[in-house]
């Protein structure tokens, strides 16, 4: 057996080892629990606001949106994080480009804060 395709059968054999291994624990995850439902743990629960009337009531899309919004800027604040740590490597390219990425997200923030989507209530 060549050296290329025992390096593809290692790499299935330890895919196939990880799957099996997942189904187990979650088998025995299954079985081992306990399994006590009550009214309470059903219950559906959202934005620390008691439902009210039917499971299936629509909820207000402004928490969508708050939380996607947060999102945005969560995972594109992530990259400043790299950046600020090898400033003096990019150098004068990097802050140029850091202060692109600034501007562009500036104006999204001052889109959101025109079209109001900020307002919580």
């Amino acid at each position: 057996m060549s050296e290329f395709l025992r390096s593809w059968l290692l790499l299935v054999v330890f895919g196939g080892l990880a799957v099996v291994l997942v189904g187990v624990f979650l088998g025995l995850g299954a079985l081992l629990r306990p399994r006590r439902e009550t009214e309470q743990k059903v219950m559906n629960y959202e934005s620390g606001v008691d439902p009210q009337g039917d499971r299936w009531s629509q909820s207000n899309i402004r928490y969508y949106v708050f939380a996607l919004m947060f999102v945005l800027f969560d995972v594109e604040a992530v990259f400043i994080f790299p950046w600020a740590a090898r400033l003096e490597a990019y150098g004068m390219f990097g802050l140029v480009e850091m202060a692109i990425f600034i501007v562009i997200l500036a104006l999204g923030l001052f889109y959101a804060w025109r079209k109001r989507l900020l307002r919580w209530i």
